[in-house]
């Protein structure tokens, strides 16, 4: 092999060193409530997706963030888009709302109904895909964990994850279908019917297996982006 071709190879070696480096992080934000916003704390969901990150050899491929704040619904989300989303110009938002537009139905009487849930939720969606942004849906975990569907609000759960599935599936947009996980963990590890303590520190904060099942599901999608 001539010297003049092996520099060339070195050339080309170093050349494909750098792009990798220089390779433009895709910028993800988690947009939501409270359970988002612990979510990026310590041993939150977010952070260990990073781990995953990682494990994955995508390390650097990915800047995660959150941007959840405790008590938000879905109409809360929609006022603040331009400052916490747009703003940021991110690759990829992942929404997952909807605990409290059900849960703060009977909590506080300041929820939000099943029409103008959806109406608010095509509304962000259309906002950031305006903004050449792709979106992810999450349907909603749980507000109790006995697994017999005898929650107070399983009923409504139910309805407003069929309608992300729905919206998700008819306008291609990926879905991360959390309700539909943890009902599956909670049939195969709630053996006593428990109210919490399975994936949730309170029925509906999660733990440290919750939060292991949430990062494992959304990277599952995020990762393929």
């Amino acid at each position: 092999m001539s010297k003049l071709l092996l520099f060339a190879i070195f050339i080309g070696a170093l050349f494909l060193m750098s792009f990798r480096q220089h390779q433009k992080k895709k910028k993800v934000i988690f947009f939501g409530d409270s359970i988002t916003q612990i979510g990026a704390g310590p041993g939150g969901y977010i952070r260990l997706m990073e781990g995953l990150a990682e494990q994955a050899g995508k390390g650097q491929a990915f800047d995660l963030v959150g941007a959840g704040i405790s008590g938000n619904n879905v109409t809360d989300l929609y006022l603040r888009v331009e400052k916490d989303v747009l703003s940021q110009k991110p690759d990829i938002v992942v929404i997952f709302v909807g605990i409290n537009d059900i849960w703060h139905k009977r909590l506080n009487q300041s929820g939000v109904d099943f029409v103008k849930y959806t109406q608010f939720y095509q509304a962000l969606i259309k906002r950031l895909q305006e903004a050449q942004i792709k979106v992810v849906m999450c349907t909603p975990t749980v507000i109790g964990e006995r697994k017999d569907q005898s929650n107070d609000q399983d009923g409504e759960l139910n309805n407003y994850s069929n309608w992300i599935r729905y919206h998700a599936k008819i306008n291609n947009i990926p879905c991360v279908d959390l309700r539909i996980d943890f009902l599956n963990y909670l049939l195969e590890n709630n053996p006593q019917n428990a109210e919490k303590d399975i994936l949730t520190n309170d029925r509906v904060h999660l733990n440290a297996k919750g939060n292991q099942l949430v990062a494992q599901r959304m990277w599952n999608v995020i990762s393929v982006l």
